[in-house]
């Protein structure tokens, strides 16, 4: 399936500009071929490409709407690592694994303040193409952990961390949920302080395993977690 992005309204489907680009300038696709179009947010389109110059269209055939969507619904607010990279390979796995929303937070400990959030944006939806997913997730705009906590609900919302002083539940004794909140620590994990005002808001902490895993690290195998019970499911 050759999958893009673009906008489904009133039985018509507009190719983003740059994905108009990508076709004609670096795919050099032809005039007739067999493609799909998704807005993301669980609608596809179906037909023929049409090239007019530097402009790709679709010639709409069929279109689908509210196609299923990933469950349970995992939210992974994560801290941003030192070297970007990381974050981004992490983006990139947990799409594909079909994570529906992204947070970044500003922790105590975090080094890297400025985040090129619309890059990561574009990263998470060339992800979604790439595994087929109709429903991109969302990405918020980087906030502080405090700020964060002021929207969340206890009762769906855990929090990875490495203090083994302080009390943790197994990964694999949480219950299973519609959605699902997961706070992960940023190089040097949350501080005490932070641990203790997450305990005070009734935030259960959660323990990965002995091995210390890297932030990035453990935002995948979380993912990976979710999509290995959403496949039991």
């Amino acid at each position: 399936m050759k999958l893009f992005f673009g906008e489904i309204n009133n039985g018509k489907a507009i190719i983003n500009d740059e994905e108009q680009q990508h076709i004609v300038k670096v795919l050099r696709m032809k005039d007739g071929e067999e493609i799909h179009v998704t807005d993301g947010k669980g609608n596809i389109a179906s037909g023929k490409l049409v090239i007019e110059g530097k402009k790709a269209g679709l010639e709409v055939s069929e279109i689908k709407t509210n196609t299923p969507d990933f469950s349970p619904r995992l939210h992974i607010a994560i801290a941003p690592t030192k070297n970007i990279d990381r974050i981004e390979f992490f983006v990139e796995k947990a799409v594909e694994m079909g994570i529906s929303e992204i947070s970044i937070i500003i922790t105590e400990k975090t080094e890297r303040k400025n985040i090129n959030i619309d890059k990561i944006r574009k990263q998470a939806i060339a992800a979604s193409k790439q595994s087929l997913r109709f429903h991109f997730p969302v990405i918020n705009d980087a906030v502080k952990l405090t700020d964060f906590l002021k929207n969340i609900d206890p009762q769906y919302t855990f929090v990875a961390h490495c203090h083994e002083n302080l009390e943790r539940i197994e990964l694999n004794t949480i219950p299973s949920m519609e959605q699902i909140t997961f706070l992960i620590g940023p190089e040097g994990d949350f501080s005490e302080k932070e641990i203790q005002f997450l305990s005070e808001t009734n935030v259960k902490a959660v323990s990965l395993g002995n091995q210390r895993l890297r932030t990035e690290t453990a935002g995948v195998f979380v993912a990976a977690w979710n999509y290995f019970n959403m496949m039991k499911g």
